[in-house]
């Protein structure tokens, strides 16, 4: 089932999650309906605070960067496989060199900025069926996987904007709150 996403505003997106176990309720199922609804949106990656869930559970499909022409044939046919559900994530280490990219986001629709981040992480996390795992990545899977676990710490990738940006952009996040932004997916206003 496609989800509405939580739109820019609402308190849910600033939240610190929460850690779940094995049984909580209908994971399954609201994993599948995050993969649906995140499919349906064309994003690489949701995160449960975005349905309005403050849980620690996201997860990427870096397959549309697979298109990018700039990738050396690895990294491209890499990203075109790489999809994760990643639980109780906790992110290890940043390191290398920042790099910056344009990134946007699902519940901050039509905006996009340059953000810089580390090339390089390690994240420790539990899989779907509560297998631990500890993986490095670099490239562009790093990148949406630290945009995604910004979600459950409560962090925006505008918050990582100078204060110039911000104030540039502040009108238009009043908008999107209220609803006043063009999207074509379902979407959740917390001043509409």
């Amino acid at each position: 089932m496609v989800l509405p996403i939580i739109a820019y505003g609402d308190p849910v997106l600033r939240k610190v999650a929460d850690d779940i176990d094995k049984d909580y309720p209908n994971l399954s199922q609201l994993i599948e309906d995050m993969k649906e609804t995140m499919i349906n949106a064309r994003g690489v990656g949701l995160a449960a605070p975005q349905i309005g869930k403050s849980i620690r559970l996201f997860i990427v499909d870096t397959t549309p960067f697979s298109d990018n022409d700039d990738l050396d044939d690895e990294e491209r046919k890499f990203l075109s496989t790489y999809k994760k559900v990643f639980i109780n994530a906790k992110i290890l280490n940043e390191e290398g060199d920042e790099w910056m990219f344009n990134e946007g986001c699902l519940s901050i629709p039509n905006i996009n900025e340059d953000v810089a981040r580390k090339d390089t992480l390690t994240i420790e996390y539990v899989d779907e069926n509560f297998n631990k795992h500890t993986e490095t990545l670099s490239g562009l899977a790093a990148r949406v996987i630290q945009h995604e676990y910004d979600h459950i710490e409560g962090v925006l990738f505008t918050d990582k904007l100078s204060s110039l940006k911000k104030r540039l952009i502040k009108k238009k996040l009043e908008n999107i709150s209220k609803g006043k932004v063009d999207v074509d997916y379902r979407m959740k206003f917390p001043k509409k």
